[in-house]
């Protein structure tokens, strides 16, 4: 029996990614000492009219708190990375590191790269919990 797929970036799926990070005793050791809130924006393209805003609080090895806004006023985090929903895709399916990624400008940063750079288990397991989440990218 195969498992439902949650659709990208809906509250669905961010609260599925929130319970898998918070599951994760990899990404609890890798992030035991980050202090660091995100949004994760998916970027309009053809089928999506404006942007999604995935927020998420990552603190010590746990992730606190995390929703889906269309309002980026609604909090001020330390750092925005925004890549259309193909970049996303690509980076949950293994086919982008994160990182090299953000080197190449596919994943677009405003925040401070060198504190992401400290973080290189830690992103990586981040990565592998959205791999747990079974993703439907119509959308």
């Amino acid at each position: 029996m195969s498992e439902e797929k949650l659709l990208f970036a809906t509250q669905a799926w961010i609260e599925q990614f929130h319970q898998e990070v918070n599951k994760s005793a990899a990404y609890r050791q890798a992030a035991k000492t980050w202090e660091g809130d995100f949004y994760f924006v998916v970027e309009p393209d053809g089928l999506l009219p404006e942007p999604i805003y995935m927020y998420m609080d990552l603190w010590h090895g746990e992730s606190r708190d995390a929703f889906i806004t269309k309002d980026p006023t609604v909090r001020d985090p330390e750092f925005v990375i925004s890549a259309p929903v193909n970049t996303w895709k690509d980076v949950i399916e293994l086919r982008l590191d994160p990182l090299k990624g953000l080197m190449t400008k596919k994943l677009k940063l405003r925040g401070n790269m060198a504190k992401i750079m400290r973080a290189v288990k830690a992103a990586n397991e981040l990565v592998r919990c959205t791999t747990r989440v079974p993703t439907d990218f119509q959308m």
